[in-house]
């Protein structure tokens, strides 16, 4: 064949719209670059260095290594002795796991199950695989329950790994009550049991959980941890037991009469019941609430008006999990300016106006049932009602029973499913805020069909009596209150004049309410809850329209910010949340 010789002249192309010049870029061409390696390696061919780990020996290619794992980078880059033997001792780390990162040199890939993930994730740190330890610690995380916790958050405070503690941490407190059950609890030091017990993320129905808890802790090893008991009882929160639990519980425990600590401990908690006047002497956590805002959960909004202010039996409920408001079971009845509250993870609507009457009939919502039934009626009607749960028992407050405002008080009690009158408030209140807080429960503002009111007063349940706290900044009705991180919060309402956006917080240890950021609208009508850690302002009125819009209140940021607004209502819902079970 004869020789071609053909020249192209480009200069001559007309190339004032081209580059004079091309990059070619193969893509995948480091992974076939690794995948050959890694065959190579298979073979035996090529490698320049043994990794020894006990009687095992592993082949590998100082280049690979250096470039991927930042252990053996600094070893074989710096003038350290073992950049230049070709056998290198590990230590500190498994052969399988040695194996397993070696592997994942070459290919990027690592198998992770619950045979060697502990294994991995302390050669993924020792060797600082960063990310391969990420890998094992997000494993692990799906993987804790309530016997292990605190083995596994133990594992991840000794390998520094702080995403796992967390998780640890937040499950722990979420599962406290049956973490407290477990050995694993019972076998902890003094210090971190110590540590448990102050935190006031904890989920516990009731103080009484906590003081249980450390109780069976001492007395696992009696001899060794009575001594601890004093120490202990100071971060149990024993101002919160009810007095009845202090008489019978705590005064009848033989290692408390016999402590003088105790007995002083024991006695301040009595003191803070019997008197309200001192309780600004007492340290403040000791009667701080705690709150664990990891439990999700869900909103409900109930009944309401419509735009041509007819009311409505509709329920529809908001995931916060998912971000989307769906409906729900519909009540039996039509109410608005309805009494909304939670019972034992039941969900109660007290009273209202159906278009035509003020009611007294009370129906209760079971989750699990997802249907609706009706218990004892209350004994007066009431519509513009509030509502709050403590102690496990529901106290209605005022409202209007068509005629006038009230100033009655009623308390439900669910075991006997009957209604019982107590001492009326000093004030007729009516679309006041109602909440329990602080062992109370607190009637905020509200009006008396002739003047609206910034007062407050609140109920002793020990003492059946009612008495006069600090009053709000501006007066209010039609407000949202609620309680989050052991403050009071009240929101929105109406002052007369105008439609108010403005929001207050009372705090219980400087006994004063001041004005947090407002709400980015006008509401009255509005309610207000409290969920994971945040405050939810739901529906309402501004001045000139229902309003079906939800905004969320941040006490970290101290900001408000919209969110999804509901589908099926356009204001003045009642509104409860129901936790969501623990496993979803």
């Amino acid at each position: 064949m004869e020789d071609i010789d053909i020249k192209f002249d480009f200069d001559a192309l007309d190339s004032v719209d081209t580059e004079d010049y091309t990059i070619f870029n193969q893509d995948d061409l480091s992974l076939h670059g690794f995948q050959g390696m890694e065959e190579i390696r298979r073979k035996g061919k090529l490698c320049d260095v043994s990794l020894k780990v006990g009687e095992q020996c592993f082949m590998v290619h100082r280049i690979v290594l250096a470039a991927v794992v930042p252990y053996f980078n600094a070893m074989f880059t710096s003038d350290m002795v073992e950049s230049k033997q070709k056998e290198i001792t590990m230590k500190g780390i498994e052969a399988g796991a040695l194996e397993s990162l070696i592997n994942f040199a070459y290919s990027g890939k690592i198998k992770i199950d619950a045979e060697n993930v502990q294994s991995l994730l302390v050669g993924a740190s020792f060797l600082q695989l960063i990310q391969v330890k990420e890998a094992c610690a997000c494993f692990m995380k799906h993987r804790i329950h309530i016997r292990n916790v605190l083995s596994v958050r133990y594992f991840g405070e000794t390998f520094s790994c702080q995403s796992l503690v967390k998780a640890c941490n937040r499950y722990l407190q979420k599962h406290f009550v049956h973490v407290a059950e477990s050995e694993e609890f019972l076998n902890l030091n003094f210090d971190d049991v110590l540590e448990i017990i102050s935190r006031d993320e904890l989920n516990v129905p009731s103080e009484s959980c906590v003081f249980e808890a450390a109780m069976s802790w001492v007395k696992r090893d009696l001899e060794k941890r009575n001594d601890h008991l004093p120490e202990m009882l100071t971060k149990i929160r024993l101002p919160l037991l009810t007095p009845q639990y202090l008489s019978d519980n705590v005064a009848t425990e033989i290692l408390i009469k016999s402590s003088h600590n105790c007995r002083d401990l024991l006695d301040e908690a009595k003191d803070y019941h019997l008197m309200p006047e001192r309780r600004s002497l007492m340290t403040a956590f000791r009667t701080r609430p705690r709150c664990c805002n990891d439990i999700v959960g869900l909103i409900y909004a109930v009944g309401g008006i419509t735009k041509s202010g007819d009311s409505l039996s509709t329920v529809e409920v908001f995931d916060p999990v998912v971000g989307r408001w769906q409906m729900a079971e519909s009540m039996s009845m039509l109410r608005s300016r309805v009494g909304v509250v939670v019972m034992n993870k039941k969900l109660y609507a007290i009273g209202g106006y159906d278009g035509h009457d003020r009611l007294s009939t009370v129906e209760v919502f079971d989750v699990r049932q997802k249907s609706w039934s009706k218990v004892a009626p209350m004994n007066c009607k009431r519509s513009a009602v509030g509502a709050a749960v403590l102690q496990d028992q529901l106290y209605v407050c005022g409202g209007y029973d068509g005629c006038a405002s009230l100033n009655t008080v009623e308390c439900y009690k669910p075991d006997e499913d009957s209604w019982l009158m107590l001492t009326s408030m000093s004030n007729h209140r009516s679309a006041a805020g109602v909440v329990a807080f602080d062992g109370h429960v607190y009637a905020i503002g509200g009006h008396d069909g002739l003047s609206i009111f910034e007062s407050v007063e609140r109920y002793d349940p020990t003492t059946g009596c009612w008495s006069v706290v600090a009053s709000m900044v501006s007066k209010r009705c039609r407000l949202g209150a609620s309680t989050l991180n052991g403050k009071l919060y009240v929101c929105g309402g109406y002052d007369g004049s105008g439609f108010l956006r403005t929001v207050e917080v009372f705090d219980p240890i400087t006994g004063k309410w001041s004005y947090v950021a407002s709400m980015n609208v006008s509401r009255s009508r509005v309610a207000l809850v409290a969920n994971m850690g945040l405050l939810y302002a739901i529906g309402g009125y501004d001045g000139c329209n229902n309003l079906s819009t939800v905004e969320v209140y941040n006490p970290e940021t101290d900001s408000w910010s919209f969110i999804s607004s509901m589908c099926a209502h356009e204001g003045g819902v009642g509104v409860g949340v129901i936790p969501c079970p623990q496993e979803r």
